[in-house]
């Protein structure tokens, strides 16, 4: 999936679960300790935003990024989890 359209497709479910908690995007700034302008890249599928506040937004949110090998499917790490 081109980097383009997998940010596009987190900002959309991001902005999603933020609704579904009836949160503005400062509320889940304030929560994560990001800048409101951040949650709005994330929200807008910003390509560039750096990984340790998304995860924090994330994590405000309930949600967890998750990675997995091509061609092994249980090979997978969370951003919750440790990498090893």
């Amino acid at each position: 999936m081109p980097a383009n359209s997998l940010m596009a497709t987190l900002g959309s479910e991001v902005r999603a679960r933020r609704a579904s908690l009836s949160l503005s995007q400062r509320d889940v700034a304030d929560l994560a300790g990001v800048s409101e302008r951040f949650v709005r890249f994330v929200e807008t599928g910003k390509s560039t935003v750096q990984l340790e506040p998304l995860v924090a937004v994330l994590d405000t949110l309930g949600l967890e990024l998750s990675l997995r090998q091509a061609g092994r499917p249980g090979a997978s790490w969370t951003a919750s989890e440790p990498a090893q």
